[in-house]
């Protein structure tokens, strides 16, 4: 599939799920994938960097400090794909020791061909290694990589940060089976879970004093307006994060500061938006220590090895398929 081709089905995609998540009575919604296109994954970056947001930091602690050892219990994939690469700086730490120890290929699956290339450049001194990066959705990217990879070689998939958390409900379990119907017995899944903190320690980290998170929300309204024609008024809306406790996950939101109507052309909609009216952008999920672990375990996986951050608290977890 050429890449014109393939931008063409990312829009298709992208105006159906605007038509779904907007074109109903009740709470409006986006799939948070969205808010990661080129402007919004150079965003994301800025706030890794924040002093609110710990999450980052926690991980490439937990990375930095135990790479080797996580290699090792990983049995030196020859083979690893990252869902969600971003620019590929703390997977550079995982990368190294492998490709100490072989030839690596390594698969960064991203929706943001900006991210990639930045991904490319980051990672382009390691020897041994070989780029392939796929432009795309996480399951579809991982149905190329099985495509691609040769009977018997074994595979590493690595999904760090906190991303697991933005999945809705039932939804990341639902991920994690599919994902593990594409590897095979054996395989290795390293996975990154944000866990439960105090809310002064929590809701900074998502409306940071700067601004800069906000921008990264209002930006898939903006996105809107490039590729589907729509017509916001950005300063018709402000960034929102709140803590539902029911579903211990911070949502973040975009509040409609006036009545109003937008219509966005390419999906065939006009959107009415009462004073106080939110679209839910995003939910970022946080666990207890062992509810990924008995998520993993109900998907087809076995805990290997689990390291914690104790600092912001957060996990980093080696699951094996079966």
């Amino acid at each position: 599939m050429s890449s014109s081709s393939s931008a063409v089905d990312l829009i298709s995609e992208f105006a159906a799920d605007v038509r779904a998540g907007l074109g109903h009575a009740g709470q409006k919604t986006l799939p948070s994938k969205y808010l990661y296109d080129d402007i919004g994954s150079m965003l994301f970056e800025v706030i890794c960097l924040l002093p609110e947001y710990g999450v980052t930091r926690a991980d490439e602690r937990i990375l930095r400090g135990h790479a080797d050892e996580i290699a090792e219990r990983m049995g030196f994939p020859a083979h690893v794909v990252e869902l969600g690469a971003g620019t590929g700086k703390k997977t550079r730490w995982i990368l190294g020791p492998l490709c100490r120890r072989q030839p690596t290929i390594y698969y960064p699956i991203e929706i943001s061909p900006a991210a990639l290339e930045i991904c490319r450049q980051e990672l382009a001194s390691l020897e041994s290694l070989t780029f392939k990066g796929f432009e795309g959705t996480y399951l579809k990217g991982m149905e190329k990589v099985g495509a691609q990879r040769p009977k018997g070689e074994s595979l590493a998939v690595l999904f760090l940060g906190s991303t697991l958390g933005n999945f809705d409900g039932g939804e990341a379990e639902w991920f994690l089976s599919q994902v593990q119907r594409s590897m095979m017995p054996g395989d290795a899944l390293l996975l990154g879970t944000d866990l439960v903190k105090p809310l002064a320690q929590l809701l900074p980290a998502y409306n940071d004093s700067l601004g800069i998170t906000a921008a990264f929300n209002l930006n898939v309204l903006a996105r809107m307006n490039r590729h589907l024609g729509a017509n916001f008024d950005l300063s018709r809306f402000r960034h929102d994060a709140r803590y539902n406790s029911k579903a211990s996950r911070i949502e973040m939101h975009l509040v409609s500061e006036v009545d109003q109507s937008v219509s966005i052309s390419h999906c065939d909609l006009v959107v009415s938006f009462r004073k106080g009216e939110t679209i839910r952008t995003e939910s970022c999920r946080k666990f207890k220590l062992d509810e990924a672990l008995q998520m993993a375990k109900r998907t087809g996986f076995r805990c290997k090895a689990q390291w914690i951050d104790e600092e912001w608290p957060f996990a980093v977890s080696l699951f094996v398929a079966v």
